[in-house]
């Protein structure tokens, strides 16, 4: 009997780990993206708003999680005539991870977070002093919306928080973009 009972709990659990090991496929997707963003960052007693661009190549390893490499270029900041600060301007490149979690039968609409680090290199132009570069690490964690319109284009919404390390007079972003993403299929 002990025997029976120890074939039957055997033949269950495996029964019930297969819909969760099919669940999870691993289908590594590699996809091309670009991004309009609008950041806030905060200096000492200032604030420079940026536009920026950025192209993103990253992978899709399952449904629920992604790795993405951005690159990222703004436009000037510029500042009032009373300030000695002309103008500033930044670009950016890191990795950030992604994690997805695919709503509804087909998984169109998916709650997205993400965490990564990147390099900023700030050029401030200033207008009676040497105009400087400032670079250092940014700590990017944010979340948002991706939309799956179909099988190759995504449309993302995200807002980023970005804590800068090492970079004179700068010590956060506030980040908001929103951009389209192309899926290779094959």
């Amino acid at each position: 009997m002990q025997k029976i009972t120890t074939a039957a709990l055997l033949a269950v659990s495996a029964c019930l780990a297969s819909p969760s090991a099919d669940a999870v496929e691993n289908d590594y997707k590699p996809y091309i993206g670009v991004n309009y963003a609008y950041g806030e960052a905060r200096a000492k007693n200032r604030h420079a708003y940026h536009n920026s661009g950025s192209l993103n190549i990253g992978s899709v390893y399952n449904k629920y999680f992604g790795t993405e490499l951005f690159y990222q270029y703004s436009d000037k900041h510029k500042f009032g005539s009373s300030d000695n600060l002309k103008n500033s301007e930044f670009q950016a490149y890191g990795l950030d991870l992604m994690a997805y979690l695919p709503l509804g039968c087909e998984g169109r609409l998916a709650p997205t977070a993400t965490l990564g680090i990147g390099e900023y290199a700030f050029k401030h132009d200033y207008r009676t002093a040497k105009d400087r570069r400032d670079r250092g690490w940014g700590y990017r964690f944010g979340g948002g919306l991706t939309y799956h319109i179909d099988e190759s284009w995504s449309a993302r919404l995200l807002a980023r928080y970005v804590k800068f390390n090492k970079i004179d007079g700068l010590d956060h972003m506030n980040e908001y973009s929103v951009g389209l993403r192309y899926t290779f299929n094959y």
